[in-house]
């Protein structure tokens, strides 16, 4: 079983800064990958950033630079610091989950499980 409950959405204007955090549980820490992905109504979802569980990340080249993927493991929380907003970032932001080798871990991994969503509004 895994359960993910995003928080931290909101509106920003571009050039600032939003931390989103997502308190997951899981029944085995083995091989779990963990990231973030966005998506829009209508549109196909885009992967942001992952963390495998030898700590090594990966980015989607829009956000690399930008955002910082972290997590703490004896609080079960993960992060997506985001910073230097534009809008183009605006989109519903997803917390994700998937059981794979460090290896295979990446932003475009196809996540199995998934929160319901922060929404996050840049404006110009």
């Amino acid at each position: 079983q895994v359960q993910l409950v995003e928080s931290g959405g909101g509106s920003v204007q571009a050039g600032g800064s939003l931390r989103l955090s997502c308190r997951f549980s899981v029944d085995t820490f083995k091989n779990l990958c963990m990231g973030w992905f966005r998506q829009n109504p209508g549109e196909e979802r885009e992967g942001v950033a992952a963390i495998a569980t030898d700590s090594s990340t990966t980015y989607t080249p829009l956000v690399r630079g930008r955002f910082t993927v972290s997590i703490d493991n004896a609080e079960n929380i993960l992060y997506l610091e985001m910073n230097n907003l534009k809008p183009e970032d605006t989109s519903i932001y997803y917390c994700a989950a998937a059981y794979v080798e460090s290896s295979w871990c990446t932003w475009l991994s196809n996540f199995l499980y998934s929160g319901q969503g922060t929404q996050v509004t840049v404006s110009s």
